[in-house]
């Protein structure tokens, strides 16, 4: 539609008209589900879903589904305050909720972009070298990849700031984006049926939710740690340690803190109103959530089909023990700690360097295995694993080498726009010009990702995950607190039925997302100090002298206006008595 007020008739219209004619008009408005679609189907899920198929096989596929779930309530309730103010949440969550809460939410926002923006990157570049263009392998590929990746998103930027006609282009290139994520994955999981390869009833059973695996490894390890002997316990603890990381990893980009910040801005950007409350709603429940499902699905199906439980996808000849290039550091780094606990850390250390690798060469079959079957994974691997399946190398590549480099990009993009949204809220600028072109480039410093990194660019996005899964309840408190506040919200504030049924499921969402996160904070070391533990107390604290301090400063202005209200009164009744 042309304009806002448009729109807005357009949408009354259509409602009017009966569920057909809404749902009609809803598609045809929808945009800002598919920027977050963007953004969550990124490297992190990817990397989550390839890893989860990994460890776990098929069982963990509810994971996923029930996390984006509870997000797209969050983002539901964001939207719902947001086009019901008119006013940025940043504002309404410092001034009245707790000024800690919205500092918090928006430092972290910066944070998780600019962390987030690395392991984008890593994977892009990874797939553009190994997959599209392995000719490219080397410092010069990786120097030309991080340049195209970087370009393209910088000119998204540009266009979306832009206004109108930028902000349609910049949504159908990303619309674009997630269809060819979707289709890529989609086609391989249909390849994969036709050839009767996938149990289909095993696949259903694992959207059944059983948190079994936060405690105890994955059947499929069974029968290789009885052999291990005396050494099980290692195993078993490296096992479930892993799996407890990537189950972490998938919740945590699902809905990350970064995409509650994103969404009231597009709305407000959009100049949005009531009238587009429905509209908003609709487009997370489909825009959003039926992509993500769809497509972080397909990879856990390929990838648990094709590597669990599967020593032998390691190698490039499993007779020969020959593993792919890119997985025999992740190999020696597991084999290696497994000497260690037979020998002990002083032992191991004081030997030769070729007893070293003759200790690591000498480990029983099943040790072997384990490491095999754990090491982890990268898109080159799941494409070079399904060769056989589609009958050619290159197309297989190619499959998953377009299906990475398209999620790369598009969650680049969103990442350096809500950065720059979130630098201009802080310093208090208009989102637009110069200040939020710097804001979103300064996320654009993930482009050293590929530099830093050598381990499989895969596994960076997990354990940034881990980090940004711990600041999700700042801002899932903060709307649940701002959802229910009258001076906030005014006559919009939910009332009856509708407030037991926000809150109902604001609940569920901060409950399930915010025990998990505290006790993934409260368990996070740095080496020998509890680092998670002295956070979580350090921002309990201030939390509570934010709470006093606002308090306070609300008392104090009702003070200063009374007492402004009284001069006035005095300066009036000396006038009248000047005049009488």
């Amino acid at each position: 539609m042309a304009t806002v007020e448009q729109q807005k008739e357009y949408l009354k219209r259509a409602e009017s008209a009966g569920l057909f004619s809404r749902l009609s008009a809803y598609t045809k408005l929808s945009g800002p589900g598919w920027l977050q679609s963007a953004i969550t189907l990124g490297g992190g899920s990817l990397a989550s879903s390839l890893f989860l198929g990994l460890l776990a096989g098929y069982s963990l596929l509810w994971l996923q589904p029930v996390a984006i779930i509870l997000g797209v309530v969050m983002l539901c309730a964001i939207s719902h305050v947001t086009l019901s103010t008119g006013q940025s949440p940043f504002v309404s969550i410092k001034n009245e909720i707790n000024p800690v809460l919205g500092w918090g939410w928006a430092i972290a926002t910066i944070l998780a972009n600019v962390v987030w923006c690395l392991p984008q990157f890593s994977l892009g570049t990874a797939a553009i070298t190994q997959n599209l263009f392995p000719s490219l392998d080397g410092t010069g590929g990786k120097v030309l990849s991080c340049i195209f990746l970087l370009s393209i998103a910088a000119s998204m930027v540009w266009a979306y700031d832009r206004g109108n006609k930028g902000i349609k282009v910049f949504d159908w290139v990303l619309k674009g984006m997630v269809g060819l994520v979707v289709l890529s994955f989609f086609g391989v999981v249909i390849k994969m049926s036709t050839t009767g390869k996938l149990p289909w009833t095993e696949i259903l059973t694992g959207f059944v939710p059983n948190l079994d695996l936060l405690v105890k490894p994955a059947n499929v390890y069974l029968p290789f740690l009885e052999k291990t002997g005396e050494f099980r316990v290692f195993w078993e603890s490296k096992i479930i340690g892993m799996q407890r990381d990537v189950m972490i990893s998938a919740a945590a980009t699902a809905v990350g803190i970064n995409m509650t910040f994103f969404m009231p801005f597009v709305l407000l950007r959009r100049k949005w109103g009531r009238e587009h409350r429905g509209l908003a709603k609709f487009d997370l429940w489909t825009a959003l959530l039926i992509p993500y499902i769809l497509a972080t699905t397909c990879v856990v199906i390929a990838a648990g089909s094709q590597f669990n439980g599967k020593p032998e996808s390691a190698y490039l000849d499993y007779e020969k023990e020959i593993l792919f290039s890119n997985l025999q550091g992740g190999y020696l780094s597991l084999t290696t700690a497994r000497c260690v606990a037979e020998f002990g850390i002083d032992d191991y250390s004081s030997l030769a360097p070729v007893q070293k690798e003759e200790s690591v060469r000498n480990l029983p079959k099943a040790d072997r295995q384990l490491a095999a079957m754990l090491v982890k994974r990268d898109s080159f691997n799941l494409a070079a694993s399904l060769e056989g399946l589609f009958g050619n190398k290159a197309f297989s590549h190619y499959i998953f080498g377009i299906g990475v480099v398209g999620m790369a990009i598009s969650t680049i993009i969103i990442l350096m726009t809500i950065n720059g949204h979130a630098v201009c809220e802080v310093l208090g600028k208009p989102h637009k010009g110069s200040t939020f072109f710097l804001g979103a480039m300064l996320a654009g410093i993930g482009v050293i990702g590929p530099f830093i990194w050598n381990d499989a660019a895969f596994w960076l996005a997990v354990p940034t995950s881990i980090l940004g899964f711990t600041l999700i309840p700042v801002a899932y408190l903060s709307f649940l607190l701002l959802i229910n506040n009258k001076v906030i919200l005014g006559r919009e504030c939910p009332s009856g039925k509708a407030r037991w049924i926000w809150n109902s499921g604001l609940l569920v969402s901060l409950g399930v997302m915010g025990s998990a996160a505290f006790y993934v904070a409260w368990n996070k070391t740095w080496g020998e100090i509890a680092f998670g533990r002295i956070a979580l107390i350090t921002f309990g604290v201030l939390l509570v002298l934010g709470h006093y301090s606002l308090k306070t400063k609300k008392i104090s202005n009702k003070v200063e206006g009374l007492e402004m209200r009284f001069q006035r009164f005095a300066r009036e009744h000396q006038k009248r008595n000047s005049s009488n």
